[in-house]
């Protein structure tokens, strides 16, 4: 078993990494597509090979989630110029953890709003409109 010791820095990134991978996945759909983002996030982008190895996924999960992670804006991609006869590779980033934060605050008010509002209007007239306001700078 391995305990956590900060003198050790492998040890102390691999819980690290844990923790955001965590983090994440409240975020995203799947344990799967956490390791993909977190991934992506460290290494500032990469090919879907290089994720498949970084990430120990099988490759059409990789594959597959890459897909739908990028249909769902929450990865971006590039194509990659390669002299090699065949299709070009892509590029996979992820997009600001900030951005997505705010897209699930978006949902949860609106699921918010939804239950408030279930018994119909309230307050006289209106319907209950619930917002979640950041604190701080700029988002």
């Amino acid at each position: 078993m391995v305990h956590f010791n900060e003198k050790n820095p492998f040890t102390y990134r691999q819980k690290l990494d844990k923790n955001i991978e965590t983090a994440v996945h409240e975020l995203l759909d799947s344990r799967a597509e956490s390791r993909i983002y977190v991934y992506l996030l460290r290494k500032n982008g990469a090919r879907s090979e290089d994720i498949i190895n970084g990430t120990k996924l099988h490759p059409s999960t990789v594959r597959e989630l890459l897909s739908k992670m990028y249909t769902q804006k929450v990865i971006y991609r590039q194509k990659i110029k390669t002299e090699t006869i065949g299709k070009n590779p892509y590029l996979y980033g992820a997009v600001s953890p900030i951005i997505l934060l705010q897209r699930r605050v978006k949902i949860i008010e609106s699921r918010l709003n939804k239950i408030a509002n279930l018994t119909g209007k309230t307050n006289g007239n209106k319907f209950v409109q619930i917002t979640i306001d950041h604190l701080g700078g700029e988002p």
